[in-house]
Order: C-alpha cells, then structure tokens, then sequence
C-alpha cells in the first residue's frame, strides 16, 4: 500500500470556490474543542513536509494554508492552546490535549510576518482554496522516509497536478528575497 501524502491529495484534489470567504476550525477533542474563526480564505495553500508543521495520523505531509492574521480569531477554548516550540520561527499553536495545531503566528521580523498559518483540514466547511504545490518535499527523509521512495513521492503528486520543491514555491521565495533584499537596502535594477 503506498504511503498517504495527506487525506486532501489522496484521492484527488477538490477545488475551492475563490469566493469563499472563511469558516471556523475546531481541534480534534471530542468535547470542549479549540474553536477557531478565520475571517477569508487561504491564500499560498500546500503540502509541505518539514518535521515542524502538524500532520493527521498516517500522513507524510501537512496542508497549510495562510491569510491575515487580523482575520484569525480564537472564539472557545483558548485556555487549551499552547505554543508547540517556542524557538521555531512560527509559533504553532496547538491543543493541548489532541496536538492540532489550530494556526502558526510570526512574532519577529520576517518576510511573512503578519500571516497566520493554519490547516483547513480542522474546518467542515467546504470552498477552501486547494492545495497548489508541494514543499519541503526532501523534509520527509529527515523524518525517516526511505530516500529510494522519493520518485514515487513526486510522481503521486505530479498524478494530482501538484509541483513539488525542496523550499517554497517561486512566487513565495520571491517574497523572502524581496523582504531580504528591501532591508539590506538593495537598489533594484530594471529588467
């Protein structure tokens, strides 16, 4: 049996509606659930498979997504919530009692700061934006998967129609070589 990349690649990706304009997460307690709202969609939604980011049971990969974080609200149990890492760079913020991380938040200078990031897998709405890459592909090996399964990996999600990169995706790492550049005070050039 092939290894599952994630329940929303499995077996085919479903679009989202690019109207959809938000809904709410809950952790995976079965009482007294996390309740989070997000006020919009996700923008940049994909697979990514470093060690940090949350993953349901079986998977190999995340799916996380971000918007504003103005547009992230926590609406019950917040007491429940803790920080997973607080070294890590996006301070996830998960149940304390099942481990889902309900949204990652950059407190310090960086390049996505002001973004939350969060796994639309915890909302039983529909209408998310899909998964549009793969990233941090290489990542699972450090995790303990067999480097020698890595083409089967890429070609599953090259089957659903997904790119797969060893960081971010182009547009993404524009955006950190932007910021990067910006503070460094680096004069652009024209093309």
């Amino acid at each position: 049996m092939a290894p599952s990349l994630h329940p929303l690649i499995d077996n085919g990706i479903t679009k989202g509606d690019p109207a959809f304009s938000g809904g709410t997460l809950r952790c995976r307690c079965s009482s007294d659930q996390v309740v989070v709202s997000l006020k919009s969609n996700v923008a940049h939604n994909h697979a990514c498979g470093c060690s940090k980011c949350w993953k349901p049971a079986g998977a190999l990969f995340s799916v996380v997504g971000v918007l504003p974080r103005e547009n992230v609200k926590v609406e019950a149990n917040e007491s429940k919530l803790h920080v997973v890492d607080s070294s890590a760079v996006i301070q996830r913020n998960a149940c304390k009692e099942c481990g889902a991380h309900l949204f990652g938040r950059i407190e310090r200078e960086h390049p996505f700061h002001g973004l939350d990031f969060v796994h639309v897998e915890l909302s039983d709405q529909k209408g998310w934006q899909e998964p549009q890459f793969a990233g941090f592909v290489s990542s699972i090996i450090e995790q303990g998967s067999n480097p020698e399964g890595m083409d089967a990996i890429r070609e599953k999600f090259k089957s659903v129609g997904l790119q797969t990169y060893d960081v971010l995706s182009p547009p993404l790492m524009d955006l950190i070589s932007t910021f990067t550049a910006k503070k460094a005070g680096v004069k652009f050039s024209k093309i």
